[in-house]
């Protein structure tokens, strides 16, 4: 028996069912200057076939790059479309990588034309000289005046004598359909191609472990500009979603005021935007979100509190889910299993706050500092490996690939348990694990207990030197607005939450933790600014 397996796995194919499908679906967008842009599937569909004639215009030949520059909005969706459908490439920049990183990533994935939101102009405008192989600059809006780019096209100008692309072309699956940065934390970003045959697979397995549907309504808090927002504006309209994009404001009171204008039924993002909706609903009790189904939360540990508080106070579930940019992205989600439904809040809460279960097709383990596997017995923790049709195996054009694959398998950097179960339970990143007199302490796990304390609002712990213990675990917390916090606080509510040893030496009150360009906690500045925080500490010191 021959099946068609030589039929491409090709995201147009996703695509046009859906247009002929939903073509009635609705597509909401916040705008640059704040306005609401209404439009459907079938009406897009238009502007993407002729955004695709208009890269022939341009020049732009498939396999060659064009990078975005841009919030979550309606004109980037266009973009994501009309490259994915031709076999052009979208790079998508990061707008809060630092300026010698644009041109980097820029030049090294040599793109061919740069499209930009308006607002974003003045920090691409400074750079244009140094891009190397850019030949042109789109303004996404009606004008490219004011942009400060000089030759600058206006998105609208250019598509609006085009015609509309017939039939896309038949592609190679294992071609690259998107180039993702990492946010180079430490050297250059790195550079992970994306195939058509990758996010394929991403796709439709992830709707299968965490569905979305064609009766939800999906906002992509997680910007478009980083790993292709998790997926879902290719989840979503797989399945025929209503997509609701925040564009430029992502304030606790903008996003929520989006939930309850379009009724939002699922969300994606990281935890620090929940944080701050969980502080905006506290001061506003009365806002009903009782149609928002579920939030999936990643890009960082998720606060047990957070989740706990989501559930209690106001009936949505947070589901945890972990990924990279190596992965495609989401690689694994906290979900429960059916018998799992009837157990106990606390319990259940243990599953939940936990990196969850491997998504279906791909396989995981844990291994010590020889390579050896370790169990999964939920005691043995080790850095974690994954493997499978979605992970990266190499990072594109790059000599660091051999410090991050091995035998077949990323290696994450991430010190995880896995439990008899199949639930991946990280404890740290290699990098920040805490080592003091020789014990191991997870910084994620005092971190959690700290966010748990009412008047908390974010919190960080690092380990800095040490004259006794080489290294001791220093917190770094922001308080909630209005309220102070102090050491002996701090140190009553852990008490009964953490081992003795575990403790941090100091605990710093500061007006903001710094973030990377993913919105996780850069403890790198942290650990920068305090390096010698605790090498007064006595060596007596216990």
């Amino acid at each position: 028996m021959h099946m068609q397996d030589d039929f491409p796995l090709l995201l147009s194919t996703l695509y046009d069912n859906a247009v002929w499908q939903y073509g009635p679906q609705e597509i909401v967008s916040v705008e640059a200057d704040r306005s609401i842009h209404r439009t459907t599937y079938a009406e897009t569909d238009v502007r993407v076939r002729k955004l695709a004639s208009a890269f022939d215009t341009l020049g732009i030949a498939q396999g060659e790059a064009v990078g975005t520059f841009a919030w979550n909005n309606h004109r980037h969706h266009e973009l994501y479309w009309a490259t994915v459908n031709t076999g052009r490439i979208c790079h998508t920049l990061n707008i809060r990588l630092f300026p010698d990183q644009l041109v980097y990533i820029v030049n090294h994935a040599q793109d061919k034309a740069i499209f930009i939101d308006p607002d974003l102009a003045p920090a691409i405008a400074p750079l244009v000289d140094k891009f190397e192989t850019v030949e042109h600059f789109v303004i996404m809006g009606p004008t490219a005046e004011g942009s400060g780019i000089p030759g600058a096209i206006a998105y609208e100008d250019l598509i609006a004598d085009q015609p509309e692309h017939g039939p896309w072309p038949r592609l190679d699956e294992r071609s690259p359909m998107m180039f993702c940065y990492t946010s180079g934390t430490t050297g250059n970003p790195k550079g992970v191609a994306y195939t058509q045959r990758s996010t394929y697979m991403h796709t439709l397995s992830n709707l299968a472990a965490n569905p979305v549907g064609t009766d939800d309504n999906v906002l992509p808090v997680v910007p478009m500009f980083h790993a292709a927002a998790w997926g879902y504006p290719f989840m979503a309209v797989t399945v025929g979603a209503k997509l609701t994009y925040p564009g430029p404001d992502l304030s606790g009171e903008g996003i929520v005021n989006l939930f309850v204008n379009e009724k939002v039924t699922f969300s994606a993002g990281v935890p620090t935007v929940w944080l701050g909706i969980q502080q905006h609903l506290e001061a506003n009790p009365d806002i009903d979100l009782s149609f928002v189904r579920a939030l999936f939360c990643g890009g960082s540990a998720v606060p047990r509190s957070m989740i706990d508080w989501f559930m209690t106070e106001r009936g949505v579930r947070v589901v945890q889910g972990w990924g990279m940019t190596e992965t495609n992205p989401v690689a694994s989600a906290a979900t429960l299993k059916p018998w799992m439904e009837d157990w106990d809040w606390d319990e259940q809460l243990d599953v939940l706050e936990t990196a969850g279960r491997p998504i279906p097709g791909l396989q995981v383990k844990i291994v010590d500092d020889a390579g050896e596997p370790l169990p999964h017995d939920g005691e043995a923790f080790g850095e974690l490996l994954i493997r499978g049709p979605w992970i990266a195996a190499e990072y594109y054009k790059d000599e660091r690939s051999p410090n991050s694959f091995m035998d077949g398998w990323l290696r994450t950097g991430d010190v995880c348990k896995i439990t008899p179960d199949g639930y991946i339970r990280i404890t740290d990143r290699a990098k920040d694990v805490i080592k003091s007199g020789g014990e191991w302490i997870s910084s994620l796990d005092v971190e959690n207990e700290l966010m748990a304390h009412p008047d908390i609002a974010e919190a960080t712990v690092v380990g800095l030197r040490h004259p006794k213990w080489q290294e001791r675990p220093a917190a770094f917390v922001v308080p909630k607005p209005g309220v102070s916090v102090d050491e002996d606080d701090l140190k009553a509510f852990l008490e009964p939450r953490i081992a003795s040893w575990w403790m941090p030496d100091a605990f710093v009150v500061i007006d903001e933790i710094p973030k990377t360009g993913t919105g996780k906690f850069d403890k790198k500045v942290v650990r920068a600014e305090y390096e010698t925080l605790l090498e007064s500490t006595s060596s007596d010191d216990e």
